[in-house]
């Protein structure tokens, strides 16, 4: 008997998107379950899931609080949220919340799709060791970094951009592999996704975020060229 795939919740309130995400999912072989409300969102059993596609918009607790809840709670999974707005400053308060990625209506089911895919594909990188960079300690098992002995906050997304770079430091890791294994997909929006966290995981580092460089035509490195 075939193990079951990974189980997605879609918080979503439009009925007719609604119907549309979950008919491209199904079609894709992933199982879905929808909830149409944000108080009945909060109470989910988000431990059953493996990803989240979540609105902003929604009747009675919002996207954000949905999204604040699941990161106070410490879970992991993946959250893609949707969006009817394209303001900047509301993409980077979602990332910093701890979204992992920020589709804008409209868009194509299809293209949501493909960023679940990529997203549910992408390498575990939870496991053990540690890694010092300079003033910068990575422990890869308990997801926590230090500059110095001041630990520092990141939200999911952050963390794995950095362990991603610190598994390869030194060296140059591509753009293009940055967007594949940790932000989950090469569109356009993913790309500007990355500079968003690039810039607001330097920011966090302080005077330890001059250790992430950016390799011109490339993308970018932690610590020194070998």
């Amino acid at each position: 008997m075939q193990a079951p795939g990974p189980r997605l919740l879609l918080v979503e309130d439009s009925e007719q998107l609604g119907r549309q995400i979950l008919d491209a999912l199904g079609d894709a072989g992933f199982e879905a379950d929808w909830i149409r409300d944000g108080d009945a969102a909060l109470s989910a059993a988000f431990a059953r899931y493996s990803l989240v596609i979540l609105d902003l918009t929604l009747p009675g607790a919002s996207g954000f609080e949905i999204l604040a809840h699941l990161r106070r709670e410490a879970l992991t999974l993946p959250v893609l949220i949707l969006s009817g707005h394209t303001d900047a400053r509301e993409k980077v308060h979602a990332l910093d919340l701890g979204a992992d990625d920020y589709l804008t209506k409209p868009f194509w089911p299809q293209e949501l799709v493909a960023r679940v895919k990529a997203r549910l594909r992408r390498p575990d990188l939870r496991d053990g060791g540690a890694l010092d960079v300079g003033a910068l300690s990575i422990d890869f098992a308990r997801r926590a970094v230090a500059v110095g002995e001041q630990p520092i906050d990141l939200t999911r997304a952050e963390f794995d951009l950095l362990a991603a770079l610190a598994r390869r430091r030194g060296a140059a890791v591509t753009r293009e592999w940055l967007l594949e294994h940790v932000m989950g997909g090469e569109t356009e929006s993913s790309d500007r996704t990355l500079d968003v966290h690039v810039s607001r995981l330097r920011k966090k580092l302080g005077t330890a975020g001059a250790q992430i460089a950016t390799v011109w035509g490339v993308g970018y490195r932690l610590g020194a060229e070998r």
